[in-house]
């Protein structure tokens, strides 16, 4: 061997065992894609109450976690034990007038067999009773509704979870339909992982995935690709002011889209997790 070709022969193995572990860490980057670009999500659900009043109670604090059917906050319920007891009085005097417009009935019906009074008074008697039992009915039906408002002035945690934006405090007064906390579903985390669009060849639905969490790189846990979004937003050709507005591009550089891929949390994760956290998720296939 030449003098210095041993200093030729190692600097040729060595590029090509760099040359080799590059083909081979960009051929795992392709089959078995990985982001950086990922955030914990979850549902969040806006609890509100079903009818109105003044909050007297909120036995919950912000952040803290319940449980499903914990009591989160109580609307003053005088008014509504009021209508309840207006309308069982109603009702009572709609029974009561059920019972003599039988008792009429019964009455006429006797004295029409015994060809006392004709079929005009018997029809009268049984019109009376139809729209009285009617009466009752509708009776019934607005005693229950009322039994049903008083139910929602204790406002219930609808699943289980983390309480967040709790900023009121009892004495507020409350309409219906209006939003007074957030409650994070501690079942429904998922992670968003946004790969680029040369990659979603290799996003398969049901693979398995690595998640591992910024400050908790040490603690991986597992994942299951759910789904993959079928879009996102395009900015070109969108109109404005009646006219398509394209943005300019450098026909040599394109940069690829991002798709979000659904990953669903497996198990329970070695820590807990909040909306937002920013993650990093490898794909390993089924």
């Amino acid at each position: 061997m030449k003098p210095g070709g041993s200093k030729y022969l190692v600097t040729s193995v060595v590029v090509a065992l760099a040359l080799v572990a590059a083909l081979a860490m960009y051929h795992r980057y392709v089959t078995r894609p990985w982001t950086r670009d990922a955030q914990v999500r979850a549902n969040v659900v806006g609890v509100a109450c079903r009818v109105g009043g003044p909050i007297i109670q909120i036995p919950v604090k912000d952040n803290q976690q319940v449980k499903k059917g914990d009591l989160l906050f109580e609307i003053d319920p005088a008014t509504y034990i009021a209508d309840v007891n207006s309308l069982t009085g109603k009702l009572q005097q709609a029974e009561a007038k059920a019972v003599q417009s039988k008792q009429e009935l019964d009455r006429q019906t006797q004295l029409y067999e015994t060809k006392v009074t004709d079929i005009r008074d018997l029809q009268n008697a049984q019109d009376s009773y139809i729209g009285a039992q009617a009466d009752v009915a509708a009776a019934q039906a607005d005693l229950d509704y009322a039994k049903l408002n008083l139910t929602y002035t204790k406002i219930l945690a609808p699943v289980d979870g983390y309480l967040t934006n709790v900023n009121t405090s009892p004495g507020e007064y409350v309409t219906a339909g209006q939003q007074i906390l957030a409650l994070v579903d501690s079942n429904s985390f998922w992670v968003a992982a946004y790969f680029k669009e040369t990659q979603l060849r290799h996003v398969v639905e049901g693979g398995k995935a690595a998640v591992r969490l910024m400050g908790h790189e040490s603690q991986p846990f597992e994942g299951v690709v759910e789904s993959v979004a079928w879009g996102i937003f395009v900015p070109d050709g969108s109109t404005v002011q009646l006219l398509p507005d394209v943005n300019q591009t450098i026909d040599w550089v394109r940069l690829p889209n991002r798709f979000p891929v659904r990953v669903q949390v497996s198990g329970k994760p070695p820590f807990p997790l909040r909306i937002g956290q920013t993650a990093s998720v490898s794909l390993s296939g089924m």
